[in-house]
């Protein structure tokens, strides 16, 4: 009798696993039917394919500046100079000559974004695991430190980005075209008129604001002059070994930063087990109810609309060099001048959000949870901007917290791409110590 009895519970739980599996195969293979279905009924061609990105190295398939066409030496060098503080010659004081690089406030372990909340490139100091310790020189003054009163974006995707800054100001074309009237009033716009894409004008202008030195003198100091020579073959010398031709190669590397390693990229390329239960439950969630498709509906997830959020700016929180005043608080009417333009920022992507968790223009949330809660109330926090101003598509959604941590484990593990190291080189020409050569950060970064 007891065999018998434990022979039938063995059987019982036997039934009971095989139930339990039926029933769990069919609702994954649901959940995938149902995210191809949704994704396919928001796609812009009705396809999930065109949320695919190429490889990095398939340049044929990346977006180009028709001006700056991508070829693997370009790419190459841009990637060198990206990281290589040897450039760094333009510092206000002495001690922070070669101690920073553009990958000081776009770091790979932060998604190509800043460690710390806000970056600070010539005047800063330490670096910590990730950037998160990057803090001011003691020895310069504030006024002093290069560092932006807006929160930098990430580069991650940013060929996909048909006009760069929150307020979309650099490039003539997208949804710059007609605002040619406002673009000689600065001198960073001006450089609109020169007919490249956005991502090159941004950085010709760039390299010049977070002082970066090219010349032919460092060029040949470090060894680049002759790849200069390779890659730009076609310009003339007394114009080759300039910031202009350095801001090409930046550019080019840029543009084949991409993500497609992450998770989404897999499921989307056809592996319905890239995604787990949850992440496929989130981005159902992300294309449906939660409607977050209608701002992020780009390649990159992010778009070329300006919505206000009300959310805080920069000077609201501890923060250096930021004023009430700043015209980056407005948002694209900071460049438009259109009153109708304040505090509406662009949509950027949302790719490997979980490397800084410093979120919004004015980095005034620090976890995907409370940007999720902000999103859910849609409710403005910022006094400046009340809450008629707010976007017509920022509406409270409703969403219980079983869906928000649905949500969040879909931006959070799904759009993350592992990695990104790939994009680093493993030395640069300089032979220095990067992103960062400052005393505390060669410490940090174990450099020799």
């Amino acid at each position: 009798m007891k065999i018998g009895y434990v022979t039938l519970s063995i059987l019982c739980i036997i039934v009971l696993l095989n139930a339990c599996t039926k029933d769990r195969m069919p609702t994954l293979v649901e959940l995938d039917n149902q995210l191809e279905s949704t994704i396919q009924g928001r796609s812009p061609n009705g396809t999930k394919d065109f949320y695919i990105l190429p490889n990095e190295n398939d340049l044929d398939l990346i977006p180009q500046d028709p001006m700056n066409p991508l070829t693997p030496q370009k790419v190459e060098l841009g990637k060198l100079l990206f990281f290589d503080t040897g450039f760094a010659q333009s510092a206000i004081k002495e001690e922070g000559l070669g101690t920073y690089s553009c990958a000081t406030c776009h770091l790979t372990e932060a998604g190509f974004r800043p460690g710390n909340f806000q970056g600070i490139a010539d005047g800063g100091s330490n670096y910590g695991i990730a950037g998160e310790d990057r803090v001011k020189n003691t020895s310069y003054e504030d006024h002093e430190l290069d560092v932006q009163s807006a929160r930098p974006l990430s580069l991650v995707n940013v060929a996909y980005v048909s006009n760069t800054f929150w307020n979309g100001q650099f490039g003539g074309g997208g949804v710059n075209v007609g605002t040619e009237d406002v673009w000689d009033l600065r001198e960073d716009t001006e450089r609109n008129h020169l007919g490249f894409e956005a991502l090159e004008t941004q950085n010709m202008e760039g390299l010049i604001a977070h002082r970066i030195t090219i010349n032919k003198q460092l060029l040949d100091t470090f060894g680049y002059t002759f790849i200069f020579d390779q890659v730009f073959s076609n310009v003339s010398v007394d114009e080759r070994y300039t910031t202009k031709t350095a801001s090409l190669a930046y550019s080019a590397y840029l543009r084949t930063v991409l993500s497609n390693r992450a998770p989404f990229q897999d499921w989307l390329k056809g592996n319905r087990e890239a995604m787990g239960y949850e992440e496929k439950r989130g981005a159902i969630l992300f294309f449906d109810k939660a409607q977050c498709f209608q701002c992020h509906y780009e390649k990159n997830l992010g778009s070329a609309e300006f919505h206000a959020l009300g959310v805080t700016d920069m000077d609201q929180i501890p923060s250096f060099n930021t004023d009430p005043g700043d015209r980056r608080n407005l948002g694209r009417g900071g460049f438009t001048l259109k009153e109708e333009d304040n505090f509406k920022f662009k949509v950027p992507g949302i790719y490997n959000l979980q490397g800084s968790n410093f979120y919004f223009h004015g980095a005034s949330k620090q976890s995907l949870e409370e940007l999720v809660d902000y999103k859910n109330l849609a409710q403005s926090e910022n006094v400046r901007v009340d809450q008629d101003l707010i976007s017509a598509k920022f509406k409270p959604l409703g969403l219980t917290d079983e869906e928000k941590g649905y949500l969040i484990s879909f931006l959070r593990n799904a759009l993350e791409d592992p990695d990104l190291k790939r994009y680093e080189p493993t030395s640069v020409l300089s032979g220095s110590c990067f992103p960062n050569a400052d005393e505390a950060s060669i410490f940090d970064l174990g450099c020799n």
